[in-house]
């Protein structure tokens, strides 16, 4: 039986593609590091989703972002900073009746960087879809 088991196995290893037919380029993408590697900044689940919302708005309060992807202070807090440390989101403080207010918005430089991020994921899902 166990002869058997050690063949079949054989015969799976047999219909494996060559690794060069199993790497091939993503199509639409740089080629080399720059086609594997996506937007880290933006990749991030929760940063994906500030970048997004703010897409699609001129600005947003830290209390509409943070009820919007019902996450935490501290939690928005990082990842926000994360983006506004890399020029993806700009940041205003002011007081409005002697309240706190914080205001994001998409800087053109982040709205660059979630455009190319949305067209590797495009590419990404394209080619996964046209493999046979």
């Amino acid at each position: 039986m166990a002869k058997s088991s050690s063949a079949a196995k054989k015969k799976v290893r047999d219909k494996k593609p060559a690794k060069k037919e199993r790497l091939r380029e993503v199509r639409g993408l740089a080629s080399g590091a720059e086609a594997a590697a996506l937007d880290g900044i933006i990749h991030q689940r929760v940063r994906l989703a500030i970048a997004s919302a703010l897409a699609v708005n001129d600005s947003l309060s830290f209390s509409d972002l943070k009820t919007l992807l019902k996450t935490t202070d501290g939690n928005l807090s990082v990842h926000a900073r994360k983006l506004e440390n890399a020029g993806y989101i700009a940041c205003s403080k002011y007081f409005e009746d002697r309240v706190p207010r914080t205001e994001y918005r998409l800087t053109a430089a982040g709205r660059r960087a979630l455009e190319r991020y949305l067209d590797h994921m495009e590419a990404l899902i394209r080619a996964t879809r046209e493999t046979p």
